[in-house]
């Protein structure tokens, strides 16, 4: 992932167990590596329930000042206790970025894709918003409607799911994609990490939805050709 943040000392509040930790850096789309300043004199909090709003941070890229919003960093302890790790001098949350139909010179000598490491749930999630990132499209949140299955993400032009379960995404998986996407008068896309029943890449290819499987490094792989053009030209 590039330059790696200073580390710090982290002690989990539940084993008193002490970690080294330092914050993986994400590519802003000048190329720089960002990753958000660590707070050395700050605690680590334990995260018991999940609030997308406080899964991210705004943090300033050093080389082109451009605001955007990252993962916060959090750490695993091996006892199962999650845990926040404070940051010092957080921005404010970065207002969405002016976004073209396509972006241009972003699209044509964007850097390459720098993926996440996908070993839970919430590493896919992020891999698909930084992917979506990466192709141009800047507000990305949550999605207001819940899909059937796994994470809905959302932002301006595109609704995406994203699906971390072990099971291939069905028919009906894209058909109610799709259908939502419709309803809200957008584009569509579907990451999957187990990949797509074959009648459900039937189905999306009549549709016109994009699908992507996310393998273990994080890099979204085109499964369709929609998907290979989406990948190609960006948003």
């Amino acid at each position: 992932m590039g330059l790696m943040s200073e580390s710090v000392a982290v002690r989990c509040p539940a084993c008193r167990r002490e970690h080294v930790y330092a914050a993986p850096s994400y590519p802003c789309v000048c190329g720089a590596p960002v990753a958000p300043p660590l707070d050395q004199r700050g605690v680590a909090t334990v995260v018991t329930h999940r609030v997308w709003d406080e899964d991210w941070i705004a943090v300033r890229c050093a080389a082109c000042g451009r605001l955007d919003e990252w993962p916060y960093p959090e750490l695993g302890c091996p006892c199962g206790t999650l845990l926040r790790i404070p940051v010092a001098g957080a921005e404010p949350t970065a207002e969405p970025a002016p976004r073209a139909a396509k972006v241009g010179a972003e699209v044509e000598g964007r850097p390459a894709f720098q993926p996440v490491t996908i070993r839970t749930a919430r590493d896919a999630v992020t891999a698909a918003a930084l992917y979506l990132r990466w192709l141009g499209y800047r507000d990305i949140r949550r999605a207001d409607q819940r899909p059937p299955s796994g994470i809905g993400l959302a932002a301006r032009g595109i609704l995406a799911q994203v699906d971390p379960t072990v099971r291939p995404a069905s028919l009906r998986d894209v058909e109610c994609l799709w259908l939502t996407a419709m309803t809200e008068s957008t584009e569509c896309v579907y990451f999957s990490l187990a990949g797509y029943a074959d009648d459900a890449r039937v189905r999306a290819d009549a549709l016109g939805v994009p699908l992507f499987v996310l393998d273990l490094t994080g890099t979204p792989q085109p499964v369709n050709e929609l998907a290979d053009q989406l990948d190609a030209a960006g948003s």
